[in-house]
C-alpha cells in the first residue's frame, strides 16, 4: 500500500494545474427566465482570493437571435477584474455584459460562452437576459427567483421508504411546486412541503435536496441536503457466514494506468468483491481533506467510460470517481464502499489528529458524508502508517494514541458506518504490532486489514533477496517475525478476534536485478525495473515477463536472467486462503484492482478460495 501512494504522490503534483483548472467547477444555474435563450453560469477555478467564472448563452428559440446582454448583480465585495468574449461594465454591484462584434448572432440551438476574472467569493444573483430571465421561462423583467427551501427533516424511515419534510420557499410572485431530488437526480414534483419517497433499498444511504420554481416556472436553487440510511439489510457488518473480499481502489489509477471503476465490472471482479476502500483522502493540519478534486469529483466520462454507459454531462452536481462508484453500487447492490485515508504518503498528518481525536473524526465524518456523495460511501478506513512508530516519518504519539483515534471515530461515526483500519503486519519482538494498543482499538473497528506484505524488498538493494508476502516463516529468513502467520498470531495474542483481521494480499511483486542465485538468499546489484517504480510490478505483467520457477513460505518467486522477483498467483492465494479460513479469518483485501490480469483471476483467485 505505501509504495503504490509514494510513486503516485509525483503523479499528482504534475497534475494540480489542471486540478485547479476543473477540479472547482460547481455549475451553477442563474434563475430568471426568457422565451428563447438561456445563459447559465459556472464557477470553473477558485483559488481562495478570487476566482475564474464563465456564462454560456444558448438560444433556445425558433428565431435567430442577433445580440445578447447579460445583467446579474454580485454581492458587495465580489466584482469583476478583467473579461474576455463579452464587454463587461458594472454600476455598483450591477454588472452587465454585452456580446462583441462577432460573436453577437446566435441560431437556435447555438451557444457562446464568455469569461472573467474576479475577486471575492460570491455568486451571481438577479440574472437577465435581454431584459428577460436567464432560465428559459416565460417570465418578465424584475421577476426574481424563488429562494432555496429549508433543508429536508426526514421521518418515518422504513427498509423502502423516507418521509422528507421541509420549510417553504419565497418568492415575489408566489411558488408553484418543488421538485424532490435523490441523489442529484429528480425524483417527484408536489405542491406541498413534504414528500415521501418509496422503493428505496434495505440498509442504504441515500441524500436528498429539494429546489423550489415559482409561477413562471423559474427554478432557485437547491435547499441543503439530508442524508438518510434506510433500515434492514444486512447492516454495516457482512453475513457472518461469508467472507470478507475487500479490494482498494487507488485514486490516481485513472490517469497513467488508465485504469476505471468500469474495469471493475468489464473484469468480472465486481460481482465476486464484497467491498473497496477508496484509496486516498489526505489527512492535514489534523483534519481529513478531500485529496485530488480532480479524479474524485469532477472528471468527465463518456457513454461507453461509465459503468452506466451513460455519459457524464457538464452540469452535473457529482462527476468523476465518485460517480462512478454511485453507479457501480447502483448495478451491484451488495458491495459497500469505504473512503481510506493516510497511507504511505499522507500518514505524516496523524500525529496532529491524535492530539484531538473529535475534531479529527468529526472532520472525517464531513468529508464522507458531503451531500454531493453522501450516498456512495458505507464507512472510513484509517491506513496510519505507523502509529507510535516510524513510516516516512517517525511518529511519537504514544501507545494509546490509535486507540483514542479509534474509539472517536466510532463515536462520531455511529454503528450504521464501517469503522476499519489497514495496519502493520510486523510480527517481530518489539515490532510495530507491540508499539500501539491494537488491541484496546479493535472493540472499536469492524476489521482490520492488516498488510502482510512489502517485507522484504529492494531497498535492501544488494539483498539477500527475499519473498515480499512470506505467509510462514523459513530458513534463512532476514527477519524473524516478518511473516503473515506470526502477525497473525500477535494480533490474536493482543486480543483481536480472529473474524476481525483480513489477510493481505499484493497484486504485485517485488524484485531485484543482479542476482545469479535461484533460491532464496541470493545477493543482488539493486532494483530490478518496474513499470512504475523500481523494485515494483504488477502481477499481470510478471506472469508472463517473469514465470514463477518456486515457491517458497507460501509465496512464489522467479529467476529470469538477472532478475529476481517474488510474487502471489492463483496457487499460492488459494494455500493463503486455506490458511486464513483455518485461522477463522473474517477473509482477505488486497492492493490493489489495476495490478490484476484483465479478467480478474487473482480476485477471483481470493473468491473461490474464501468460500
Amino acid at each position: 500500500m505505501r509504495f503504490r501512494h509514494r510513486a503516485a504522490a509525483v503523479l499528482t503534483t504534475l497534475l494540480l494545474p489542471l486540478t485547479g483548472l476543473v477540479g472547482l467547477a460547481t455549475p451553477a444555474h442563474a434563475a430568471a427566465a426568457s422565451s428563447s435563450a438561456t445563459a447559465t453560469y459556472t464557477k470553473t477555478q477558485d483559488w481562495g482570493t478570487g476566482f475564474e467564472g464563465k456564462w454560456t448563452v444558448k438560444n433556445t428559440g425558433t428565431t435567430t437571435l442577433s445580440s445578447w446582454t447579460v445583467e446579474w448583480d454580485f454581492p458587495s465585495g465580489t466584482s469583476v477584474t478583467s473579461a474576455w468574449d463579452a464587454d463587461v461594465t458594472s454600476s455598483g454591484t450591477h454588472w452587465t455584459a454585452r456580446n462583441k462584434s462577432w460573436n453577437g448572432t446566435l441560431a437556435p440551438g447555438a451557444s457562446v460562452s464568455f469569461g472573467f476574472n474576479g475577486s471575492g467569493s460570491g455568486s451571481p444573483a438577479n440574472c437577465e437576459l435581454n431584459g428577460g430571465g436567464c432560465d428559459g421561462g416565460p417570465s418578465v423583467p424584475g421577476d426574481n427567483p424563488p429562494s432555496a427551501p429549508g433543508t429536508p427533516t426526514t421521518s418515518d424511515v422504513t427498509s423502502t421508504s423516507v418521509k422528507l419534510s421541509w420549510s417553504a420557499a419565497t418568492d415575489d410572485k408566489g411558488i408553484k411546486n418543488y421538485d424532490v431530488l435523490r441523489g442529484g437526480t429528480k425524483v417527484a414534483t408536489v405542491t406541498t412541503t413534504s414528500y415521501t419517497d418509496t422503493g428505496l433499498t434495505a440498509g442504504t444511504d441515500y441524500s436528498y435536496t429539494v429546489q423550489a420554481r415559482d409561477t413562471a416556472d423559474q427554478t432557485g436553487p437547491a435547499s441543503g441536503a439530508a442524508a438518510v440510511r434506510t433500515t434492514g439489510g444486512t447492516g454495516p457488518d457482512p453475513d457472518p457466514g461469508s467472507k470478507i473480499n475487500l479490494g482498494y481502489f487507488t485514486e490516481w489509477s485513472v490517469y497513467g494506468r488508465n485504469f476505471h471503476i468500469k474495469n471493475l465490472v468489464t473484469s468480472g471482479s465486481a460481482s465476486k468483491i464484497t467491498h473497496i476502500n477508496y484509496a486516498f483522502g489526505n489527512v492535514k493540519n489534523g483534519q481529513c481533506v478531500l485529496d485530488d478534486a480532480y479524479a474524485a469529483t469532477d472528471k468527465a466520462y463518456t457513454a461507453d467510460q461509465s459503468v452506466s454507459g451513460v455519459a457524464d454531462t457538464w452540469d452535473q452536481p457529482l462527476r468523476g470517481n465518485f460517480n462512478q462508484l454511485r453507479q457501480l453500487k447502483a448495478k451491484y447492490p451488495h458491495i459497500k464502499v469505504l473512503y481510506s485515508f493516510g497511507g504511505w504518503t499522507y500518514s505524516g498528518g496523524f500525529g496532529q489528529a491524535a492530539q484531538n481525536p473529535a475534531a479529527f473524526a468529526k472532520s472525517c465524518k464531513a468529508v464522507v458524508e458531503d451531500p454531493r456523495w453522501a450516498d456512495v460511501f458505507d464507512g472510513i478506513d484509517m491506513d496510519w502508517e505507523y502509529p507510535n512508530a516510524c513510516g516516512v516519518t517517525c511518529d511519537t504519539s504514544g501507545p494509546a494514541a490509535f486507540r483514542n483515534l479509534m474509539q472517536a471515530l466510532r463515536t462520531e461515526f455511529g454503528s450504521n458506518y464501517l469503522v476499519t483500519a489497514a495496519i502493520t503486519g510486523d510480527g517481530s519482538s518489539g515490532g510495530k504490532i507491540d508499539a500501539a494498543d491494537y488491541g484496546g482499538a479493535a472493540q472499536y473497528v469492524n476489521w482490520y486489514n492488516v498488510m502482510t506484505y512489502d517485507y522484504f524488498g529492494a531497498w535492501a538493494g544488494t539483498g539477500p533477496t527475499a519473498p515480499h508476502s512470506p505467509l510462514t516463516s523459513y530458513s534463512g529468513i532476514p527477519t524473524a517475525g516478518f511473516t503473515s502467520a506470526d502477525a497473525i498470531a500477535k494480533l490474536k495474542s493482543k486480543g483481536v478476534p480472529s473474524a476481525k483481521l483480513l489477510l493481505g494480499i499484493g497484486f504485485y511483486g517485488r524484485g531485484w536485478t543482479g542476482v545469479t542465485q535461484s533460491a532464496p538468499g541470493g545477493t543482488a546489484t539493486g532494483a530490478a525495473t518496474g513499470t512504475y517504480e523500481m523494485g515494483i510490478e504488477d502481477y499481470k505483467v510478471l506472469k508472463n515477463s517473469c514465470p514463477v520457477t518456486g515457491t517458497i513460505a507460501g509465496t512464489a518467486y522467479a529467476h529470469c536472467g538477472s532478475n529476481w522477483w517474488s510474487y502471489d498467483t492463483p496457487a499460492t492465494i488459494g494455500t493463503k486462503m486455506t490458511w486464513a479460513r483455518n485461522q477463522g479469518l473474517g477473509g482477505a483485501f488486497f492492493w490493489e484492482f489495476s495490478g490484476d490480469t484483465g479478467n480478474g483471476e487473482l480476485v477471483s483467485a481470493i473468491n473461490n478460495g474464501l468460500k
